[in-house]
């Protein structure tokens, strides 16, 4: 009986859920369209992706040099059982770019820029800036939810270079100067078997498919939040959880598709 419950139980919350995807998908498309609106700002998308892209650029870098140090360890590690040290350069690449690179910058944005997103969109609403905007004939798509997604569209690609170049840097500090690690050979094994095409803007390609669905996450749920102070707060909880997790089951569809 629990069984025959739970059955109906399970087609109404997908009932339910497939209107939401097709309003979250209008919002997203309606604020990328909103580029050629008369009241998108590009004075605003700068000023948006300096918050989002440089003031993350800090937490990026760190994160980035400790990862690409931990890697390095842990490479050398592995490999000298097998005496092929030889390959710890290709290994903290290939992490990095394919892997590691585009999902731990997702994560981190989604927890520092994606949750400021969510939070400030969702105040504006419980302020009725929002409505008042609309009773000015200012479309709030275009002024203030476009911007932001294309901030976050741009800045989360460059965020990922530089987290793949900064943990590329740290695991070579590791691995050549303190465990011993052939300079020219840790430079030579990557540089013949790291690709542009097959690893590089493949990596790429992911974090900038991470940045649309954190930052449309991000705007989408501060823009449907309940417009009460405790609806803001959960608002910005919802958000970086349900962006944290669809980054990573993207990163495994992704890794399929473009890996396989």
């Amino acid at each position: 009986m629990a069984m025959l419950e739970f059955i109906p139980q399970l087609g109404r919350r997908a009932l339910q859920t497939v209107p939401g995807l097709g309003a979250a998908s209008r919002f997203l498309l309606s604020s990328l369209l909103s580029v050629f609106n008369r009241h998108f700002s590009f004075q605003q998308l700068f000023r948006q992706i300096y918050g989002f892209g440089v003031r993350s650029l800090i937490l990026m870098v760190v994160a980035a040099f400790f990862t690409g140090m931990v890697l390095g360890f842990q490479g050398y590690y592995a490999l000298v059982r097998f005496g092929a040290t030889s390959a710890l350069g290709t290994l903290i690449a290939l992490s990095l770019l394919r892997e590691l690179g585009p999902v731990l910058t997702a994560l981190l944005f989604a927890g520092r820029a994606g949750s400021a997103l969510t939070a400030e969109i969702s105040s504006m609403k419980a302020t009725e800036q929002l409505s008042a905007m609309e009773m000015m004939a200012v479309n709030p798509l275009a002024w203030v939810v476009a911007p932001r997604i294309w901030a976050g569209i741009i800045s989360v690609p460059i965020l990922c270079a530089i987290f793949d170049l900064v943990g590329i840097f740290g695991g070579y500090l590791i691995s050549v100067p303190v465990l011993g690690v052939d300079g020219g050979t840790f430079w030579a094994q990557m540089q013949s078997n790291v690709t542009f095409s097959g690893d590089i803007l493949t990596g790429l390609f992911k974090a900038l498919c991470f940045g649309v669905v954190v930052t449309w996450i991000a705007a989408w749920k501060g823009y449907t939040a309940r417009p009460t102070a405790e609806g803001v707060g959960n608002a910005t909880t919802l958000s970086v959880v349900t962006a944290s997790l669809t980054v990573l089951g993207l990163d495994f569809i992704l890794t399929a598709l473009l890996f396989s």
